[in-house]
């Protein structure tokens, strides 16, 4: 499997540009490609995935982890160049949205508290967090991989329940772990958490921050792989 990921604040090729925000391509073994959140500005979207040969317009789904601008900035966009896809959404969405995302979109999934199955090979963790934010198990050849927004429900918390979802520890936990207001000791404490839980690769990146990322660095060695705007993770 393999995953670019397509929007970050977090600089990675110089050719590409940084900004507030996340969205990540995945590219399974055998099924179809997808996209995971769409950052915070569309035209920025499709200039760095044009610039890591990404070709947007193959997704059939977009997952998106909750309604914070710089998840679904780039939302309008991908529906003008795809407006056949299938959108995954969580009920943190408003309603109306809701509504006027089914009529603009090829049809909506709306995931609630429960863990759930999305698609070939992808499940919900469900709703976590006052926000309503969902994180994505995918299942792949190497192991369970966890994909995630901005995991303000704890990046210990979500890793443990998609590790109880799969049955098996995790081998990568990638995305933003929101860590970037952290005192030292709780980045610390969450390190250990995911140690704890048997999690074997991390990639941290978005809103992890700076202090977050070297201190995983430390603790996980070659195990903690770059993340970055075209920064890609096969695995």
């Amino acid at each position: 499997m393999k995953l670019t990921i397509l929007f970050d604040n977090v600089p990675h090729r110089e050719e590409m540009t940084p900004l507030w925000g996340f969205a990540c391509w995945v590219e399974p073994e055998k099924e179809e490609p997808w996209l995971f959140d769409t950052g915070s500005n569309g035209r920025v979207l499709l200039k760095n995935a044009s610039i890591a040969g990404v070709e947007l317009n193959r997704a059939k789904e977009l997952v998106l982890s909750h309604p914070h601008w710089d998840h679904v900035g780039g939302l309008d966009t991908v529906l003008e160049l795809v407006p056949s896809i299938r959108l995954y959404l969580t009920e943190s969405f408003s309603k109306l949205w809701i509504r006027d995302l089914e009529r603009l979109s090829g049809g909506v999934t709306v995931v609630g508290e429960k863990p759930m199955p999305l698609f070939d090979g992808v499940e919900s963790t469900g709703m976590m967090a006052e926000i309503g934010e969902q994180s994505v198990l995918i299942r792949s050849a190497a192991g369970p991989v966890l994909l995630t927004g901005c995991a303000h429900a704890g990046i210990v918390e979500i890793a443990a329940r998609a590790t109880e979802m799969a049955g098996e520890p995790l081998a990568l936990v990638m995305g933003g772990f929101h860590l970037f207001r952290s005192e030292e000791w709780e980045i610390e404490e969450t390190i250990e958490g995911l140690v704890a839980l048997g999690v074997r690769q991390v990639c941290p990146t978005h809103c992890t921050g700076e202090r977050a990322t070297e201190m995983f660095r430390t603790a996980f060695g070659e195990d903690c792989l770059q993340g970055g705007v075209g920064a890609v993770v096969e695995i």
